[in-house]
């Protein structure tokens, strides 16, 4: 379930939710151990934060950065001050696009002009845009979303500045029109009775939002009579109380010199490594961290130019399959960021298709000088002097879990591929080839299976098999042991010497490798998944994955 899915059920519940202000990770992960239902991605927090004013002074980046760090840090809804959307229309669409794509749930946005200044700013400049501005931004909003979850929740700042009652009815009911998922209705009273006037007279099907930070008399236990109000946020309590823990503490220790007195009203240090997920570390150290015997050397065969026109002239423009950018990191980033979680640090790149456009740090690139007359073969045989050891080989075009390469990297079988059951329930073009696997034993019933135990073997691979013989799907990872890669490399150089070179191979020429080996009686294993991974050939892939990393990151 997505974030934005939860976020959407928060507000169908009975009764309200509470969520609480923050600025960074850590502070995210500490109102989510606090019990509450989400985060408030506050402007006001965020802008504190750089030491600016809440005005408008940090761009949408900044924003979005802190935004992605805090989701990363938890597992509950992050909800956005966006202020009035960073621009006009135009930004608005840019801005939803983004932040739903890094997976945020929903956006508070508000009626002000730009600059703004912070709602509660004594004597402030509260100056408001007109609502037909407004109306088109969240139209905007709207038209520019993915998922059908994503909220778009607009804040009238009509009783902010000053305009009364009947103001803020009106705006609240044209943006409800335009397709608003709530409306935030804010006071600086210090009293919450014109926003209970509001609410009183409240009569759209659309809940209501507050944020009772000037009227905090206004408690939970008179809020749950209101059944209008859905959602509360606590909106800048988090960076006030650091603020006045941290003064505190630099008082005391200037005060007494030295820490002796203020260390032990402080948390451990064993509490903060905790907040920073240092256990998880530790033990996916021990799990996963190769030493020098178990190192393995990953291949990535890129050098090939995108085939489908459309991805390569509209999407990529003249940049290689593997550097196409899938919310906000290219699929190559993304696989290597998995393999150096998991200790493997040694991944070769074979290029040739606009290599420059291939920059990723802790990478060794290879050339392939022959990309446009070779296939996958050709290209992984370029890193011959690579192949020493366990080997790791790995489809550039292919985004895949964390778990398969964890499960994976445990076989002890000489050579081993990673093999799908889920193919056959993909809506796939019959023109589409596939690489498709007869194994000795069917898949396993159920969703998600990973058979790590499992004795299964590959009997036959190839794109010429019928789809309706077929079990499973090659995805596109292998991996062989010393003595396996050996294997891979004696065969391969046996048919570049027949053939005098890999000259009429093609995108199936790695199959018939695999097939050749088992037809000379080598045993070649195979890891099964379900689901997991995704393949990028085509725009429609494309979109696809855009859409399943948007949910997920």
């Amino acid at each position: 379930m997505s974030k934005a899915t939860i976020l959407r059920d928060l507000f169908k519940r009975d009764g309200f939710f509470k969520i609480v202000g923050a600025h960074n990770g850590l502070t995210a992960r500490l109102v989510e151990l606090a019990g509450f239902e989400g985060i408030w991605a506050s402007s006001l927090e965020v802008s504190a934060s750089h030491a600016v004013p809440d005005a408008n002074i940090l761009t949408m980046i900044d924003y979005l950065n802190a935004a992605i760090d805090m989701n990363e840090a938890v597992s509950i809804p992050i909800v956005v001050d966006v202020d009035q959307g960073y621009g006009n229309s135009t930004n608005v669409i840019h801005m939803v696009k983004k932040f739903e794509a890094a997976g945020i749930a929903g956006i508070v946005m508000e009626d002000k002009l730009f600059p703004k200044q912070n709602s509660l700013l004594a004597d402030g400049r509260q100056e408001l845009a007109s609502i037909a501005e407004f109306v088109g931004k969240v139209m905007a909003a709207k038209n520019a979303q993915i998922s059908k979850d994503f909220m778009v929740i607009a804040r009238t700042e009509a009783l902010i500045a000053g305009w009364g009652q009947e103001e803020a009815m009106k705006r609240a009911r044209a943006y409800v029109d335009a397709g608003a998922d709530g409306i935030m209705i804010h006071s600086k009273k210090d009293t919450p009775d014109e926003i209970l006037e509001f609410v009183n007279a409240w009569d759209c099907d659309v809940p209501l939002v507050i944020v009772p930070t000037n009227y905090h008399s206004f408690t939970e236990d008179k809020i749950k009579n209101y059944p209008k109000i859905k959602m509360v946020i606590y909106a800048n309590h988090v960076i006030r109380s650091a603020v006045t823990a941290i003064k505190e503490t630099l008082r005391e220790i200037k005060k007494t010199g030295g820490i002796d007195t203020v260390s032990p009203k402080l948390i451990p240090i064993s509490e903060l490594f905790e907040l920073q997920g240092t256990t998880d570390m530790k033990e996916n150290e021990k799990r996963f961290l190769m030493s020098g015997k178990e190192k393995i050397n990953v291949i990535i065969p890129a050098a090939g130019a995108p085939l489908d026109p459309k991805l390569r002239e509209v999407i990529l423009k003249d940049t290689p399959v593997c550097m196409l950018d899938v919310n906000g990191k290219s699929i190559l980033q993304r696989n290597v960021e998995i393999l150096n979680s998991l200790g493997i640090s040694s991944i070769n790149v074979v290029v040739g298709y606009n290599s420059n456009k291939i920059n990723i740090e802790g990478i060794n690139k290879i050339m392939n000088t022959n990309f446009e007359e070779t296939g996958v073969l050709d290209s992984i045989m370029c890193a011959e002097e690579q192949m020493d050891g366990k080997t790791l080989i790995i489809y550039s075009d292919i985004l895949f879990e964390k778990r398969i390469l964890e499960g994976l990297i445990k076989k002890d079988d000489d050579i081993v591929l990673v093999i799908d059951s889920s193919y056959k329930e993909r809506k796939i073009d019959e023109s589409k080839l596939l690489d498709l696997v007869i194994a000795k034993d069917d898949p396993a019933k159920g969703e998600r299976i990973l058979k790590l135990e499992e004795d299964n073997e590959i009997i036959k691979i190839g794109q010429d098999i019928p789809k309706d013989k077929a079990n499973f799907e090659f995805v596109g990872i292998a991996l062989f042991s010393k003595k396996g890669i050996g294997i891979l490399k004696k065969f391969c150089n046996e048919t570049k010497n027949l053939n005098k070179g890999f000259k009429k191979s093609d995108l199936g020429d790695f199959n018939r490798i695999i097939q050749k080996i088992i037809d000379e009686g080598n045993k070649v294993s195979c890891f099964e998944v379900h689901k997991g991974w995704t393949e990028v050939h085509t725009f429609e892939d494309y979109k696809m994955v855009s859409s399943i990393h948007s949910s997920r990151d």
